[in-house]
This record gives structure tokens, C-alpha cells and sequence, in this order.
């Protein structure tokens, strides 16, 4: 697969995670992806036990074959740009694409009672089993950018007690360390923090307003780092004894991916402002797992060009096509 190389001048981790939401490229490539995904439908998948997901499904264009789930980061959504643009492409290879909403992300706060916290990983493999057991013909791929990344390592190295049949899982820039990461968002770029916990109030507000005699948060502006409020919401609603049970119950360093048999392929940026990629050494490394790391690329950024195109789309699909090429490389 080719390496990564960022244009001249557009090196910067900062300047490439900020480029990659730039109003003007959303624009771009909600005009672009239109004549595919325009026929994308909203659906809600079963979860079971009352748990309801939405997502987004694009039929293939040439029949049956090959589906691609795609899991997007903390606070993002099936219509984030970085879901649209790799979903195109992802339709252009042929395969039957399906966006997946997170508890409680893409206008989904009315769907569930609980609130989301990214220790749910069961109902998100249940989301994946319905849709196996849907097109059972189909050979399924997981990807995920962020903490999505995360959900789907995690979905993946569990395959085998859970019925499931992946064929690869594809995890950009996923969260290793939660705790390195709360850290890097709260002490970094304050721009990272804001943008987080603007997102999460908003959030929060639809969620006591779909609920409102179940939820009262008081005045949510009085968290003023995210990891007093992911304290204050893992202790109070998610029943966790304090923030380090929480943060660890979500974490893939130490053994947690020991036992991964899907073939599984992390992209990591060494100049990463949200995921410190020093943590990748406390990942453990099996047989089926390769780790590819790049100089530049920010979080989930990755611009291949003075058009504001990403690299990231040509990759995923590349890294999918890669069928069991497996083995551990760092660069």
C-alpha cells in the first residue's frame, strides 16, 4: 500500500485536523458523495433487550458481495465528512455500506433511556450480528475512525465468542489509552477541549429534552475540563465506581486485543494531537494485528492534497481489499 505524504506546507498536525472539518471541504464532499449515498436510507437496527441503534444504508451498486460497517468518533455521526467521504468510495469498490450511529450521536437521543458511554460495546456488537444474520451471504468489514476505531477493535478481538464472521477490521487513529487521550484533549490545543465539550452539552441538552423527567444535569457549563464531567457522568449515570474502572473498561493496551484472530490493521500518526501514539507500545501483538504508522496525518485528518481530499479514503479501501495480508510493522 502507498505511504501516506503530506502536501508541503500542510504538515501540521493542527492544521490538518482543522482542515479536515473546514466548512468549505464538508461542502465539497457532501456534493460529491450526493448521486451515491443520495439513496442511503435511515434505518434502526434491534439491538435486543430495547436497544435501539440508528444508521445510515447504502445498497451495493452491482449486487451483493461485500458489506463495510463503518463506526464513527466520540461526538460524530453517520453524516460526519470523514464517514461520507470513505463510505463513497467504499461504494464506488461495490460494496453495501452501512454508517452506524453510536447511542445517543446523530440525533439518535430519543431511541435509548440510557445514556451513552463508550463501555457499551455490547449493543454494538449486537448491531453488527443483526446485520450479519441480514445478509449472511455478504463478507463483512469493520472500520471505525477515532473512538469509533476503538469499538471496532474491540468488536473484532471478541468475534469469536460472539458468532461473528469478519472479515477484516481496518481502525484509524483509534483511542489505545483513554486516560492518555482525556489527558491530551484537556491539556493540548484548548480548541480540542471546547469542541468536545460544546458538543457533548448539546448532547446532553437533547437527551433531558427526550427525557425530561428522567434527567436533570444541572448547569452543564460548570464543567470546565472534560475529565471532571466524564467523572461526574461514568460515577452518576454510568454506575462506575470512579473514572480510572471506566476508563480502563474501554482501553485496548495491555491484553485487551491478546486474543485478536480477525486480521486487523491500526493506522496511527505520529503527530496525532488526540491519540499520543506512544501508547501503541503497550498494545499487545498477535499474530493477526499490523499497526502502520505515519509522520504526519493529525486525528483522522490525513489531507492528501491542496483540494482538501483525504488519503484515508483510498486507504480504507485498499487495507479491506488486503483480504488476510497480515503481520506487525511500525512504519
Amino acid at each position: 500500500m502507498p505511504e501516506y505524504r503530506a502536501p508541503r506546507f500542510l504538515e501540521g498536525p493542527h492544521l490538518q485536523s482543522l482542515l479536515a472539518s473546514l466548512p468549505l471541504r464538508d461542502a465539497w464532499v457532501r456534493r460529491e458523495v450526493q448521486p451515491q449515498l443520495g439513496a442511503s436510507v435511515a434505518e434502526i437496527i434491534d439491538c435486543g433487550a430495547g436497544v435501539r441503534l440508528l444508521c445510515r444504508h447504502t445498497p451495493p451498486p452491482r449486487g451483493p458481495g461485500r458489506m463495510a460497517v463503518l463506526i464513527h468518533g466520540w461526538e460524530g455521526s453517520a453524516e460526519s465528512v470523514y464517514m461520507l467521504s470513505a463510505a463513497h468510495r467504499l461504494h464506488r469498490e461495490g460494496y453495501r455500506v452501512v454508517r452506524l450511529n453510536l447511542r445517543d450521536h446523530g440525533g439518535s437521543q430519543h431511541l435509548n433511556e440510557g445514556l451513552f458511554h463508550s463501555c457499551r460495546l455490547a449493543e454494538v456488537q449486537d448491531a453488527v450480528a443483526a446485520l450479519q444474520r441480514r445478509f449472511p451471504d455478504e463478507r463483512l468489514f469493520l472500520g471505525g475512525f477515532s473512538l469509533g476505531g476503538n469499538f471496532a477493535l474491540r468488536v473484532a478481538a471478541a468475534a469469536a465468542g460472539t458468532g461473528l464472521r469478519i472479515e477484516r477490521v481496518v481502525a484509524v487513529c483509534p483511542v489505545l489509552d483513554p486516560r492518555s487521550t482525556l489527558r491530551a484533549l484537556d491539556d493540548g490545543l484548548p480548541h480540542y477541549r471546547w469542541y468536545f465539550l460544546r458538543r457533548w452539552r448539546r448532547s446532553l441538552e437533547r437527551k433531558r429534552a427526550a427525557f425530561p423527567g428522567l434527567y436533570d444535569f444541572g448547569r452543564l457549563r460548570r464543567f470546565r475540563t472534560l475529565e471532571a464531567m466524564t467523572e461526574y457522568f461514568a460515577c452518576r449515570y454510568a454506575a462506575f465506581p470512579d473514572l480510572e474502572t471506566y476508563l480502563r473498561g474501554y482501553a485496548i493496551t495491555g491484553e485487551r486485543l491478546a486474543g485478536l484472530a480477525v486480521p486487523a490493521e491500526i493506522l496511527l500518526a505520529e503527530d496525532d494531537p488526540v491519540i499520543p501514539v506512544r501508547d501503541a507500545h503497550a498494545l499487545a501483538r498477535p499474530p493477526a494485528l499490523r499497526i502502520r504508522r505515519t509522520l504526519h496525518g493529525g486525528h483522522c485528518a490525513f489531507i492528501a492534497d491542496y483540494r482538501l481530499r483525504s488519503w484515508l479514503d483510498g486507504y480504507l479501501a485498499q487495507a479491506f481489499a488486503a483480504g488476510g495480508e497480515v503481520g506487525q510493522s511500525s512504519r
